[in-house]
């Protein structure tokens, strides 16, 4: 082997070298950055540390590298709680745009064009019931390596979730709510409607008063569901109070009764609509205010959209 060979062979070692060391710090970097925006999302070192499976020291070293290479705190600590900083608050949409770039990379470099990974959504009990079945499996057919898991709440308990980074996306049923905390993919016009089996007496009636229909026996959903909120505030305006004869959180239950003709109730029509399809149940034309609810599909505006997820929301929005 002549030393041009011996040249050129220590060359390519160097080359492979520098390479080598440069990836490392690409990792690191994407390491860090990743660290910095769950932070953002979670605003406490342990519960990240928790997650990511590293030592709260080593996220504070992580943060500390980062804020070294770009010269600019990031964070401010408040007791066990940190809050971004103006930089830190002006840097998320750029880290975001990096780790969906990252993903998009890593699975052109893959080719397969599949998603997997976890999943997880907050959603109401009559959501789950009537409306995610489908689009579950759906999804499942179209992504066999995803790992989905659903999480039932009232609406303000989804949203304290969704800020300690507990799910991904949040579907639910309320009057609409904005807040620049959250990115919010879709709204869409939910009627609420008092409904009772097609064999009640009040079946085909005409404005049916409320205190008529207020001598069957009501079923209601718990007193934390929006929609119930709302017409009992409407209802007590004009001096009526509803008096369930049982209240629960689960609509197959209520449906179940309705479908035996022992009461009434008050749902959505998204709850009820294949029954009234079958002429099983009636949307009954009552006398009292309308009620229209918001179903809401949104997610932290310092959430990491995964691939997994961007597949999840063109699907529910499709």
């Amino acid at each position: 082997m002549n030393m041009v060979t011996y040249i050129y062979i220590f060359v390519k070692f160097i080359s492979f070298i520098i390479l080598i060391k440069n990836f490392y710090r690409f990792v690191m970097e994407i390491r860090n950055i990743k660290t910095f925006v769950r932070l953002a999302e979670i605003q406490n070192f342990s519960k990240v540390a928790q997650q990511t499976g590293y030592s709260q020291s080593a996220i504070t070293i992580q943060i500390k590298q980062l804020e070294e290479e770009l010269g600019a705190k990031l964070f401010e600590r408040i007791g066990k709680r940190v809050k971004l900083t103006e930089a830190g608050q002006r840097l998320i949409p750029h880290t975001l745009e990096i780790l969906n770039s990252v993903k998009k990379a890593e699975a052109a470099v893959h080719e397969t064009g599949t998603c997997s990974g976890k999943l997880r959504i907050g959603t109401c009990e009559s959501y789950l019931i009537s409306v995610l079945p489908p689009i579950i499996e759906e999804f499942s057919d179209r992504f066999p390596g995803a790992q989905i898991s659903t999480h039932t709440a009232s609406v303000s308990d989804l949203f304290d979730m969704l800020r300690q980074n507990d799910v991904d996306i949040l579907y639910f049923l309320d009057e609409k709510v904005y807040s620049p905390e959250w990115i919010k993919v879709d709204e869409r016009p939910e009627r609420i409607y008092f409904v009772a089996s097609s064999k009640s007496r009040l079946a085909g009636k005409v404005q049916i008063p409320v205190q008529e229909l207020l001598k069957e026996p009501l079923y209601l959903t718990e007193k934390s569901i929006s929609y119930r909120y709302a017409m009992e505030q409407a209802l007590a305006a004009k001096g009526i109070e509803l008096r369930p004869f049982l209240e629960t959180g689960n609509t197959d239950v209520i449906t179940s009764f309705l479908l035996k003709n022992k009461g009434v109730s008050f749902l959505p029509e998204y709850v009820v609509r294949d029954y009234v399809n079958e002429n099983r149940l009636t949307i009954l034309n009552a006398d009292c205010p309308q009620i229209t609810m918001w179903s809401q599909l949104v997610y932290h505006k310092n959430k990491y959209v995964t691939p997994l997820m961007e597949q999840f929301l063109k699907l529910m929005t499709g």
